[in-house]
């Protein structure tokens, strides 16, 4: 299997330019839910230890189903198959660079959420135009044993996240335990009274914001990931759902861009543009940085070739 990985702000994305599943035809949804239905040993061996490593995202290369599209990807990590992926985006914009199947300019990237626009501004350096975005649901209260009760809002950014501002816990590198262990409890308590989406959806992620002394900063991110592990990066779905919640309150205007920092200090500059649902277009502009390709061998003998799954 030919790999190329890359990080976006210190998140890592292992690209799959070939050796994946035959996904049979049809739309990229129906692709990406045949891999999380059929090919669970797949996620595992590409993303799970010994092969991969904590928090890495998958972007599998599918045939672009839109004519004016580079690609079509489908993105994963080792708990689910997700709708889109931010930072994974970047990731991605920058290794068909390197391999100059895309030069500087603009492109098309057909995703499971939908068709989301890149523009390459040099080797490194990508700015997304994502899926359309919005508030769903503004003051959800969810009960946490320690905390009493926490207010949030779900907000849908390409995957769906349940957003909590300001933080119930300092958003610092320091307490990146306590977060993490906070995040997945109420994740669990909100998906246990039911789905929050109109499919079915269930909240994949939770955000934790809070504001920073740094006037270059407009306020800093911990987000949890379906993996249960935290993102590097300042999360590009989460930072088009966090858009939409500002957009929705009033609280940030049309074009205006404001500057996203994750809990260890990477960054995202974000805008966002009216939507033609009443949501709001998303831009993010970030860098990513290859740094390895490889061949991944799976050798039949190996007891690990699909990962360790414990």
């Amino acid at each position: 299997m030919h790999v190329i990985d890359s990080h976006t702000g210190g998140e890592p994305t292992r690209v799959i330019l070939s050796g994946g599943p035959d996904l049979g035809e049809g739309s990229i949804e129906e692709q990406a839910q045949r891999l999380a239905r059929d090919h669970r040993d797949f996620l595992t061996a590409v993303l799970a230890e010994p092969r991969g490593q904590p928090a890495m995202v998958a972007a599998l290369l599918v045939p672009p189903k839109n004519h004016d599209s580079a690609t079509g990807v489908i993105y994963f990590d080792i708990a689910a198959v997700i709708g889109m992926c931010g930072h994974g985006t970047i990731g991605l914009a920058v290794t068909l660079a390197r391999l100059g199947r895309i030069s500087a300019g603009e492109h098309r990237i057909d995703t499971r959420a939908g068709q989301v626009g890149i523009t390459l501004h040099d080797a490194n350096s990508v700015t997304v135009r994502n899926v359309e975005s919005r508030l769903v649901k503004q003051g959800l209260n969810v009960e946490v044993p320690g905390f009493g009760t926490l207010s949030g809002d779900v907000a849908y950014g390409g995957n769906w996240f349940f957003i909590i501002e300001p933080s119930p816990v300092a958003v610092d590198s320091s307490n990146i335990r306590k977060m993490t262990d906070l995040a997945v409890i109420i994740r669990e308590t909100i998906n246990a009274q039911g789905p929050v989406g109109p499919g079915g959806d269930m909240i994949d992620h939770v955000i934790f914001q809070q504001n920073v002394p740094d006037p270059a900063v407009h306020s800093r991110s911990f987000v949890l990931c379906p993996d249960d592990t935290y993102d590097r990066s300042p999360c590009g779905t989460g930072s088009s759902g966090r858009l939409a919640c500002l957009a929705a309150k009033g609280l940030l205007e049309p074009g205006v861009v404001i500057t996203h920092e994750s809990v260890i200090g990477s960054r995202f500059d974000v805008s966002y543009q009216p939507g033609v649902v009443g949501g709001v277009i998303p831009t993010l502009r970030g860098q990513a940085h290859v740094m390895a390709e490889a061949t991944l061998l799976f050798d039949p003998a190996d007891p690990f070739r699909h990962g360790i799954v414990l």
